[in-house]
C-alpha cells in the first residue's frame, strides 16, 4: 500500500519514509514522488550520501535506471543549508546517515517542509539499519515495500548478502544481494540461489496475416 498525502495545507510540513529490503523499489518511487512534486510547480531538492555512487555520482537512480539530478552530501547537516529554499526533500538511501538524519530531517518538516525519505530498514543480517528506525518512528507517513523473492517468489522483504563481506555497509547491487523471504533468509551470508535478472527485452511477436476482407457497401 502506498501510504501518501493526499491533502495537506500548504504551509505546514510533514516527513514521509519509504523503506523495504534491496530491489523493492523504494528510490523508484521517491522519484515518482519528486517528479510529481515538481509537474505541481514546487522547488523540489533530491540529495544522496556521498557514499553511495553505484551509478552516478550527480543523480538519484533506481535499479531499473529511472533518475533524478541530485546533490551528493557527506554528512546529514549539510542537507540543512542546501534546501533552504525547497519546498521539497528528497533523501536517497537514509541508513548511511548517522543519528543526526534524525534531527535534520525534524528541522526540514518543522520549517514547513515535505521530507520525502528513502531506505533501507533492514541491514544484511535482518537487523533495524541504522537511523531508519527513528525515522519510521517521526513519519507521519509510511510506506513499507516488497520485492520478489530469488528463490521461491514470494514477497520478499530481507535483503540477503551473496558475497563473502562482514562489512555493516556494502553498498552493491545484483552483484551483491538478492531478494529474499522469509522462509528464504539465511543470514548473514549465504550462495546465490536465484536466477540471474535478466534485462528486458523486446518480445517475438508472431506476424499477423493478412486477410481480405470484403466490404460491403451499402
Amino acid at each position: 500500500m502506498i501510504n501518501e498525502p493526499s491533502f495537506a495545507p500548504k504551509d505546514y510540513g510533514w516527513i514521509e519514509v519509504v523503506c523495504g529490503g534491496m530491489f523493492s523499489g523504494k528510490t523508484e518511487e521517491l522519484i515518482r514522488r519528486a517528479k510529481r512534486a515538481h509537474i505541481a510547480g514546487q522547488n523540489v531538492v533530491v540529495v544522496k550520501p556521498a557514499i553511495d555512487k553505484r551509478y552516478s555520482d550527480t543523480e538519484v537512480v533506481s535499479h531499473n535506471e529511472t533518475a533524478l539530478p541530485s546533490i551528493l552530501v557527506d554528512t546529514a547537516d549539510q542537507i540543512v543549508l542546501l534546501t533552504s529554499n525547497a519546498k521539497v526533500v528528497c533523501i536517497d538511501e537514509a541508513q548511511f546517515f548517522d543519528e543526526r538524519i534524525v534531527d535534520v530531517v525534524n528541522v526540514l518538516a518543522n520549517d514547513g517542509k515535505r521530507v520525502i525519505v528513502a531506505g533501507l530498514d533492514m541491514d544484511f543480517e535482518g537487523k533495524p539499519f541504522g537511523p531508519m528506525p527513528y525515522l519510521l518512528a517521526i513519519a507521519e507517513y509510511v510506506t513499507k515495500l516488497h520485492a520478489v523473492c530469488a528463490e521461491s517468489g514470494a514477497m520478499a522483504n530481507f535483503s540477503q548478502r551473496v558475497v563473502e563481506s562482514t562489512e555493516k555497509v556494502l553498498v552493491g547491487e545484483y552483484d551483491s544481494y538478492e531478494p529474499r523471504a522469509r522462509h528464504c533468509f539465511r543470514p548473514s551470508i549465504d550462495r546465490r540461489r536465484g536466477r540471474p535478472i535478466r534485462p528486458f527485452t523486446t518480445p517475438k511477436v508472431a506476424p499477423l496475416e493478412e486477410e481480405n476482407i470484403n466490404i460491403e457497401q451499402s
